[in-house]
């Protein structure tokens, strides 16, 4: 039977349905008998010294936050082993354990912090604990306020009864869920090993110089003009002999000479949907090596426009950039939508298909040689990296036979459906592991 009626006083800690959907397997214990609040006030005046700030992030990770602004009156100190959560964002997933390599934390009162009681708590137990989709429930359950700026207090959520087995049975839990993930990381070391081979033998059959052993000096120093383009790796390679992106048994050729490099439409008010709608692709679309296409958006071409900016089958797609990740971030569109056009931040890579088969050049363009030479050429802002046309026109590219093309880019593509068969059963592995860890804490 459902109760109907609450206490005024109560009704915005009130959630119908509250009572879980779920049994308990093992004992419930407050968290206010597991947890001892921890008050130490440090007061700060702009320098921090050897304390660090933090950020939780919605996974559970603590991570030094990054902050230009000086600090300013009274924080809380925090230590490895410690219990943090955000009031505010701990129904989304911000609480978790600071780590060992953060010894002195320091955090706003936004931040609560507790000491687990070691006699009672195993703590990898109770971060894996935290992390459930269950224990979120029950946070959710106690946070208070309006619906949009919930927040839970120190108080509400030592109120949250917590499963609590035994301590030589969370290790047993916890010991079970690592030789199980082992399995996992397996499946994923025999893709990753895999791939490697795969690509020393794209490598060797294109007769690619191996990468180079970069010198183990750091640089610290690049000339003004080259900033914006500047990456570690690219200085390091400036500082090499020669050119070993530019060094094959076949004719090298820049990929301008055999292929049109160009953008695509810029999005804005004077093209939203209307008399000519046509779908268009974005970065989101673009994966590596293959197209996502759950979600197309449309965009207003006019018909006389369509010759320039269509899609033809075997284009290749690169994405511009915006992290470092997506520059050069490429697939090959086959004809899935009809008079589809693309975005201006995904460049189209229109090959003279005579000369050079389009699963050979974006098996290229992600080999170690071509991500070398984005990540080399991208031009680079505090959090933004790009890279331009001309810059990829400027690609040097092996240009083998046909024949040899051909034989190369199906050799990674068998590679690469193994390769897929392995990550998706090491994920299958990871998602069931998890759900037994759950099942085994909450029926």
């Amino acid at each position: 039977m459902i109760s109907q009626v609450q206490r005024w006083k109560d009704l915005e800690n009130w959630v119908p349905g509250r009572e879980t959907d779920w049994d308990f397997i093992h004992p419930l214990v407050p968290l206010d008998d597991l947890l001892t609040p921890r008050t130490e006030r440090i007061y700060v005046n702009g320098s921090l010294g050897d304390w660090v700030p933090i950020t939780i992030h919605f996974d559970g990770s603590v991570v030094p936050r990054n902050r230009t602004t000086p600090f300013n009156g009274a924080m809380f100190a925090a230590y490895p082993g410690d219990l943090v959560f955000s009031k505010i964002d701990a129904r989304n997933g911000a609480i978790g354990l600071i780590p060992e390599s953060l010894p002195k934390v320091v955090v706003t009162s936004e931040y609560p912090i507790h000491s687990p009681d070691a006699k009672q708590l195993d703590p990898r137990y109770l971060a894996m604990v935290l992390r459930t989709p269950n224990f979120l429930k029950l946070i959710r359950y106690a946070a208070s306020g309006t619906s949009g700026r919930k927040r839970i207090t120190p108080e509400n959520f030592r109120t949250i009864k917590f499963p609590l087995p035994d301590l030589r049975d969370q290790r047993r839990l916890v010991a079970a869920y690592h030789k199980a993930l082992d399995k996992a990381t397996e499946l994923e070391s025999q893709a990753q090993n895999i791939e490697q081979e795969a690509q020393k033998e794209f490598g060797a059959a294109l007769g690619l110089a191996p990468p180079p052993n970069l010198p183990k000096r750091p640089y610290q120093v690049a000339r003004f003009k080259d900033i914006e383009r500047w990456s570690h790796e690219g200085i390091l390679q400036a500082a090499l002999p020669g050119d070993s992106l530019a060094e094959s048994k076949f004719e090298i050729v820049p990929l301008g000479e055999i292929a049109a490099v160009s953008y695509g439409l810029q999005k804005c008010p004077a093209n939203r949907p209307g008399k000519h709608p046509r779908p268009y692709l974005r970065v989101a679309n673009v994966q590596r090596g293959y197209l996502d296409l759950h979600e197309i958006k449309m965009i207003n071409v006019p018909d006389g426009d369509m010759p320039k900016y269509k899609l033809e089958d075997g284009d290749i797609l690169l994405c511009e950039g915006n992290s470092a990740d997506l520059v050069g971030r490429g697939a090959i569109w086959s004809n899935e939508i009809a008079d589809c056009v693309h975005q201006n931040h995904v460049l189209r890579v229109r090959l003279e298909q005579d000369r050079a088969l389009p699963n050979f050049m974006l098996a290229y363009i992600n080999s170690s040689a071509g991500l070398s030479y984005f990540r080399s050429k991208a031009k680079r802002t505090t959090n933004l990296a790009s890279i331009n046309s001309t810059e990829v026109s400027n690609l040097p590219v092996p240009l083998p036979a046909k024949d040899i093309q051909a034989s190369c880019a199906r050799k990674l593509k068998d590679a690469s459906k193994k390769i897929k068969a392995l990550q998706d059963e090491a994920a299958k592995q990871r998602l069931a592991t998890w759900n037994n860890f759950i099942s085994a804490v909450f029926a």
